[in-house]
């Protein structure tokens, strides 16, 4: 069983996206043992404890410092068999702690084709507001590997959807999160479990299935 953390901060969409990807069979084999969330009372708590999914509120404000939330995390993980963390809407930089001990396994979802309308600053409805902003024809999603910085990791998956002459941030946020964020994120994760993801430096390489052998 290939094993997944998937850290969450608010509604939780993408946790339920995999989740019923599991459910379908789509995700064979892999199994979401534990959520975070970076705060109390969100919706992703209500579909973890729904799913019967181990849950913990790790909130950044509770600890006198960054090392000691990064600590902290990783100790939470520490005793758990997790191949992959999974961040899903998590509005906190990881520590370094964290990110070298799961190098290579820990990704996230950010709402535009990186590196466009990322960074800091750049989460939830305002990568979105951003691209509106800016006026791009296309926008979309990016599943990519963490680093110690915002959004800088090897991409794994991107995919584009179109910009219509009368969205609004709101509007386009939730396009692109079924047509893209829904779509690219189990398919990131099922490619990692198969061993189909290299990654050579900045670059990821996704091989065919008999590859892996």
């Amino acid at each position: 069983m290939f094993r997944l953390a998937v850290f969450v901060s608010g509604g939780g969409t993408n946790l339920q996206a995999l989740l019923d990807r599991i459910a379908d069979g789509t995700l064979e084999n892999i199994s979401i043992d534990l959520v975070i969330a970076s705060k109390p009372g969100t919706r992703a708590q209500q579909r973890a404890e729904q799913a019967g999914i181990e849950f913990f509120v790790m909130e950044r404000s509770r600890y006198e410092s960054t090392e000691a939330f990064d600590q902290a995390l990783t100790d939470l993980l520490a005793d758990r068999p997790v191949d992959l963390i999974v961040l899903a809407g998590f509005m906190c930089l990881l520590g370094p702690q964290l990110v070298q001990a799961y190098r290579n396994r820990i990704i996230n979802i950010h709402p535009s084709l990186i590196p466009a309308f990322c960074g800091h600053g750049l989460y939830g409805i305002r990568p979105h507001q951003a691209a509106l902003e800016y006026g791009v024809k296309l926008s979309g999603a990016t599943v990519h590997f963490v680093d110690e910085q915002y959004d800088t990791g090897p991409i794994l998956l991107q995919k584009s959807v179109i910009v219509r002459n009368d969205d609004t941030a709101e509007l386009l946020q939730k396009r692109v999160m079924e047509e893209a964020e829904q779509i690219i994120l189990p398919q990131a994760v099922r490619m990692i479990a198969a061993g189909q993801v290299r990654i050579e430096g900045r670059r990821t390489v996704i091989l065919e299935e008999n590859e892996n052998d």
